[in-house]
């Protein structure tokens, strides 16, 4: 199995992501030779974990500064607050867009998802996530479904940092598959 060098990864991200939903990803991207980018609106972010503020993670890259016709595929962690911040940002929503627009792998987890939602590229997908966002989901016409690991043509989901391990993998596979024609938008 051949691994991930040479592909760049973008994690979308602001203040209030799961840290583990942000730090296992990019682990495993990097541990396959992947370039990660934490990408973000905000100058710094902190993570959530156990019901507490957890540490800064670094940016990479501010948002204003990064091209979606840069990077390979796009991971959105979950956490309650990032996806809502991300969902109410354009540019955020445009980064997000363009990669569904090129058929590039897309990966949300837990609420991740949520902030997908207002790219407008969901409707008919098959996708997980989180309960509380189900019905989110659902009325953007989603097919919403309550498994570890979903993936339609190139976008990956999982509900929560238990799935870590199935998310991580497939979306190291869908990666390496690259572009899913089936999957653009434009």
């Amino acid at each position: 199995m051949s691994n991930l060098q040479g592909k760049k990864v973008a994690i979308l991200t602001e203040t209030g992501f799961e840290e583990s939903e942000l730090l296992s990803p990019k682990e495993a991207l990097e541990k396959e030779g992947a370039t990660v980018h934490v990408i973000s609106p905000a100058k710094e972010i902190k993570g959530w974990k156990d019901g507490n503020w957890s540490k800064e993670v670094k940016i990479d890259l501010a948002l204003d500064n990064a091209n979606a016709n840069d990077y390979h595929a796009l991971v959105v962690p979950g956490g309650v607050i990032n996806p809502d911040k991300l969902r109410m940002n354009e540019k955020a929503v445009s980064f997000m867009k363009a990669f569904f627009e090129k058929g590039k792998p897309v990966a949300a987890i837990c609420h991740g998802p949520q902030a997908l939602i207002e790219t407008g590229a969901l409707e008919g997908r098959e996708m997980t996530s989180w309960p509380s966002i189900k019905t989110d989901l659902k009325n953007a016409g989603v097919n919403w479904v309550d498994e570890e690991c979903v993936c339609d043509s190139g976008l990956v989901t999982s509900r929560k940092p238990d799935d870590l391990p199935a998310f991580n993998k497939k979306l190291i596979e869908e990666i390496k598959e690259g572009v899913h024609e089936d999957q653009k938008t434009v």
